[in-house]
């Protein structure tokens, strides 16, 4: 570790003094030094313009590109993008990043050669002029590579200007960027060769226009999208995306020389990511610093194994060299980790980078993070956002483990029927199998020579829901064998992390994870010595199976050969601390030696026992329930035998975990802690009041419980078990490779409905079959409201009523969650927290939006499962469904009670409907410029109508009237993801919450100023509006939140039994508001639709009709 510190320090010093050394040798690339180009070398030219692609450069030898060799064709833009595919019509101008080609940008930013005076030059070149050329470049920053390239693919944008947009940028007036790109390729690899000549880059920001601003340009590569029936996002890497950094490339290299900088983009090296050179500038070949002359001082941090998986530099870096170390990022190459992170803004100008170095064999990696102080000569900025969020840290939770952002940081817990640390996850009651070796070197009885055993089989066979483990050590030679049978505790601690939970404790899998270490110290009474035991739990393994590494040293009482040992059924406590578990006991075994002269003997021994286990907790989770200090280990079997033909060590032990108790109260008689269930091997056994139980298949099989079926993997697992397994990359204890995106899959094994990218952070929507909703995509630290379109399986066990249970009388919010609709009384404006009931089950949906039709006492909601739109009466009596036609994704819900109308927005359709209340009659309302319309509300005695659409790109909430006529954006400025819109009758406020801003906003639609009711909040979904508060519905907490729109703050909050996530909400009125329209009346006159307007009414047809016996009119 000594020599790994010496080489972090010299490299360290070498960036320290980089501003130093820039007056080295060799001065600014001037533009003279440039490769050759202009029509006189050849080159083709593009069209002028803006946003163009040339037509394909067929090669006359492959390009090797990340884990390609076959690319024989490249397309040149004026975006300073190299594509390996032809880009998209739609990715013509810089977007969103990765793009879904493959792309080589040595300076991506939005271009524009419209006037003539800009041209971008290209071509193939095999001559050997120019090829040796590039390998000299490629050798300088590559010294250790012989590489001699067949053919060179050069490209050169000469004096383009920035693209302004509509408000022209007066710094940018005359300013011209002159820049090259070349790409070198042998037979076995490819490099390229980006050169950046002196004032060749006077502009480093272009107008985007996605983002409608100015943006920095970008240095980087992308592999494009891959896979075969299923597309998703390669591997790519960002090496430069502030202005800073972008400024510094003509200052600086990392090959040695100004202004040019090299990168290996296609070999066996690269599979994962580019490799970027790294000479520093100003070092000629053979010069060294000498680690020893230069004493910096370097904080070192160890990291215990939650702050690695938090850690963004703590993945195996892309470098060439040993395959158990890693390389420190040095200049460029912090921004080449950067990949892990999310986009975003340049940050402050005090930085500081993180560098992973050498790891070794079962530790933690060292983290050294240093503060940079501030230096006009610094060529590179890095990115300082330390706080560890999901967005680019998902991939260190279980694929069964939802993540959670704290202020402090992330944490990971398991989903519903999977139990552990949310790090490492399992199946709740699935069988579990642990492996590992076992090493040895032991004293027996007065012997002076050790038993040495090295390389030995561990294997562990868990039935979880009885609590019984049977572990096996193989090839213990019989010297040793049956002196190690007291030794039951070896296996034990594996029994400890299966035991049965009882209500309220844990055992030691869902305290850790697996993923612990374990000492322990066994003192025989009356012998001399004691024996140390030292356990190493790694986690699950890319098979499924917990893994283990076992230590035996010292001293151990001879049994003789053929004995039999016996050991009581025995109890231990538990005692917890932050991240340490001790424990300490005195057992007794008895030895019973093989029959002689017709008597077998047989005594009593005794043996102290202690153990210390220390592991990671998430400690970013205030809110997450303390363990109890003391756990009480109840072992009520214990068998060990040692088999002296096969030479195999086992013991089998029955154990259960609860509290501290004496004797055995009836609450330890349930068949679930004592092991006569009867629930099948895949089975979860549910204990109930006393004897009474549930056997509950476990997640991946179906059945009744006593019997359990595997089911087959999902469309969504077999597409992450094919990328993962093309990155080789399918050990889940390994990082994913940075750049790579590979889906993630809810409990069931559905697409999550949430997909993120963790290098990037942007996340989107995706429908049931993985495919990314339009208008979804969010920036670094914005996660979208997406909908689960999947409901989730029905577990066997007594079938649940559909029918209502019907409300007693007064005003009630109603909230959907999930299968279910549940109603929580008010009294005035207070919860009755306490009377909150189902009020109607529907497991088979995902309900999203509610509405109610006072006059009828009728509530309407959205099914996105079928999908579907039902009702169902307060009254009481059975649902109804009546729309289950032509629908996408119903989510939002209105009722005009005087117009006997419902309305509901469709954001897979993209389109806003109008029909009756009981479904008939039909009519698109508004089918153009939708996204991702969400909440929709009424204002019946006006005629308006309101909907929120939370497009990424342009978020807005909108009004017309009920009829579709005099349609207009009402809110468009400082929006983020506007979920939830109620209207308030008695008060005409029409409030909103926003998931993006996290604020809530209300105004007077007839008045144009807007009021910010409240900030803050966590992530609102649904609102909706009685008396003086909004009570909406919040995905972060689970809960329907109290809002007084008095005093502009959060009275209260309720949180259902169920944690799953909260949908619509809607107030159940006593009594409808006062007001009429024109269609409260024997339906306006009209003979089908009647749709209100202020002051009048509407008569429309619905679609699909004649019109025989329809008339419209106004």
């Amino acid at each position: 570790m000594l020599a790994s510190s010496s080489r972090i320090r010299a490299a360290w010093t070498r960036a320290l003094l980089l501003p130093l050394l820039l007056a080295g040798p060799g001065g600014c690339l001037s533009r003279q030094e440039l490769f050759p180009f202009g029509p006189g070398q050849g080159d083709l030219e593009l069209e002028d313009g803006d946003d163009l692609v040339s037509p394909a450069l067929e090669l006359s030898g492959a390009l090797r590109f990340y884990d390609r060799s076959d690319i024989d064709s490249v397309y040149v833009t004026t975006n300073g993008i190299i594509a390996t595919s032809e880009p998209p019509a739609k990715e013509s101008h810089p977007g969103l990043f990765p793009p879904t080609f493959g792309a080589i940008g040595p300076f991506l930013a939005d271009l524009d050669t419209t006037d003539g005076l800009g041209k971008v030059y290209y071509r193939e070149d095999l001559s050997p002029s120019i090829t040796q050329r590039a390998a000299e470049c490629v050798h300088r920053g590559f010294p250790e590579i012989s590489f001699q390239p067949s053919s060179a693919v050069v490209v050169t944008w000469e004096s383009v200007a920035p693209y302004q947009g509509p408000s022209r940028e007066p710094d940018q007036e005359g300013k011209r960027n002159t820049f090259q790109a070349v790409l070198a390729s042998s037979d076995s690899s490819s490099y390229a060769i980006f050169l950046y000549p002196e004032d060749g880059l006077q502009f480093h920001t272009t107008f985007s226009k996605k983002e409608n601003n100015q943006v920095p340009a970008m240095v980087a590569f992308s592999q494009g999208s891959v896979g075969f029936l299923w597309k998703s996002n390669g591997a790519f890497n960002i090496f430069a995306n502030d202005r800073e950094s972008i400024e510094n490339l003509a200052k600086s290299s990392n090959s040695g020389q100004q202004g040019v900088w090299v990168f290996e983009i296609g070999s066996l090296a690269t599979t994962n990511g580019v490799v970027p050179a790294d000479v520093i500038l100003g070092t000629e070949d053979g010069a060294e610093y000498d680690d020893e002359d230069e004493d910096y001082d370097l904080v070192t941090t160890r990291l215990g194994l939650e702050d690695v998986g938090t850690t963004p530099f703590s993945y195996k870096a892309l470098r060439r060299g040993g395959a158990d170390t890693y390389s420190v990022p040095s200049v460029l190459l912090p921004r080449r980790a950067a990949t892990e992170r999310p986009l975003g803004p340049p940050t402050e100008r005090t930085r500081s980078f993180q560098l992973a170095v050498e790891t070794f064999h079962q530790q933690h990696p060292q983290v050294i993070d240093v503060d940079e102080v501030e230096e006009t000569g610094v060529v590179f900025s890095y990115n300082t956002d330390s706080r560890q969020t999901c967005a680019n840290n998902r991939h260190q939770c279980s694929v069964h483990a939802e993540c959670r952002d704290y202020a402090t940081g992330f944490c990971c817990s398991c989903v519903a029927g999977y139990t552990g640390n949310g790090r490492q996850c399992v199946a709740e009651g699935s069988p579990q199998r642990v492996n590992g070796k076992v090493k040895g070197r032991i004293f027996v009885g007065s012997s002076q020579i050790p038993i040495v055993f090295e390389n030995t089989d561990l294997h562990s066979y868990v039935v979880m829901n009885h609590g019984r483990s049977y572990t096996a050590i193989s090839t213990i030679p019989e010297t040793v064998g049956y002196s190690l049978l007291p030794l039951a505790p070896v296996g034990g601690i594996i029994g400890w992390m299966f035991a049965v939970e009882q209500d309220g404790f844990k055992n030691g899998f869902s305290i850790t994870g697996g993923e612990f270490t374990r000492q322990a110290e066994v003192t025989f009474v009356g012998h001399p010595g004691k024996l140390v035991i030292k356990q190493r739990f790694s986690g699950i393994d890319e098979h499924g199976h917990l893994t283990i590494d076992t230590e035996l040293e010292g001293h151990v009482p001879q049994i003789p050969f053929g004995s039999s040992v016996h050991i009581e059924p025995y109890t231990e406590l538990y005692h917890y601390s932050t991240s340490v578990i001790t424990s300490s006991s005195t057992r007794e075994y008895t030895v019973t030696e093989p029959e002689r002269e017709g008597a077998a003997p047989s005594r009593v021994y005794t043996y102290q026992w202690r153990q210390t286990i220390t592991f990671q907790e998430c400690v970013h989770d205030d809110s997450r329930p303390a363990l109890p200090s003391t756990q009480q280990l109840s072992v009520d079997s214990v068998f060990v035998l040692y088999n002296q033909e096969e030479r195999i060590l086992r013991y089998a032990l029955s154990n259960s975990i609860g509290p501290v108790r004496e004797g055995s109260p009836d609450a330890l008689q349930n068949p679930c802690y004592i092991g006569t269930h009867g629930c099948d091997t895949n089975a979860a056994c549910r204990p109930g009041p006393r004897t009474q139980f549930t056997c509950e298949c476990s997640i991946g099989f179906r059945g009744d419980g006593r019997t359990c079926y595997e089911v087959e993997k999902t469309r969504c697992q077999h597409e992450r078990e094919h990328i993962l397994g093309a990155a080789g990359a399918a050990d889940p204890q390994r990082p994913i490779p940075p750049g790579l995106f590979v889906p993630e899959c809810d409990a069931h094994g559905h697409y999550a409905p949430t997909q993120c990218h963790g290098s990037t952070g942007y996340c989107w929507c995706v429908d049931r079959d993985g495919r990314e909703v339009e208008g979804t995509r969010t920036r670094p630290g914005m996660t979208p409201p997406c909908l689960s379109t999947v409901a989730p399986p029905i577990h066997q066990g007594p079938a649940v009523p559909t029918a209502v249970i019907p409300l007693p009388p007064g005003t009630h919010l109603l909230f959907a969650q999930t299968g279910k609709i549940e109603r929580l009384p008010l009294e005035g404006n207070t919860m009755r927290k306490t009377e909150a009931k189902a009020f109607l089950h529907v497991p088979a949906k995902v309900i999203i939006g509610l509405a109610f039709d006072c006059v009828d006492k009728m509530v309407y909601w959205t099914d996105i499962t079928e999908p579907s739109i039902g009702r169902a009466s307060l009254h009481g009596g059975e649902p109804t469904t009546i729309v289950r036609q032509d629908l996408g994704s119903p989510e939002g819900i209105a009722v005009d009670h005087l117009g006997r109308n419902i309305f509901w927005t469709d954001s897979n359709l993209d389109r806003i409907e109008v029909a009756k209340l009981d479904g008939t009659q039909r009519r698109v309302l508004f089918e153009t410029d939708l996204v991702n319309p969400r909440g929709i509300v009424t204002d019946s005695v006006r005629g308006n109508l309101y909907w929120t659409d939370w497009n990424r790109d342009n978020p807005k909430i909108e009004t017309s009237y009920m009829d579709g006529t005099n349609r207009r954006i009402l809110v468009q400025d400082d929006l983020g993801l506007p979920n939830g819109l109620t209207f308030d009758a008695f008060s005409s406020q029409l409030c909103w919450v926003d998931a993006g801003t996290n604020r809530a906003e209300c105004l007077n639609p007839s008045q144009p100023s807007r009021r910010k009711v409240l900030e803050g909040l966590q992530y609102p979904f649904a609102v909706t509006s009685y008396g003086k508060n909004l009570y909406y519905t919040d995905w972060k907490m689970n809960s329907v939140v109290a809002l007084d729109l008095a005093i502009s703050k959060e009275t209260d909050a309720f949180q259902p039994h169920k944690q799953t996530r909260l949908y619509g909400i809607t107030t159940a009125l006593s009594q409808c508001p006062q007001g009429h329209n024109y269609c409260s009346v024997n339906n306006g006159g009209c003979t089908h639709l009647c749709l209100a307007t202020p002051g009048s009414r509407t008569c429309r047809c619905p679609d699909n009709t004649l019109g025989v016996d329809c008339i419209e009119r106004k």
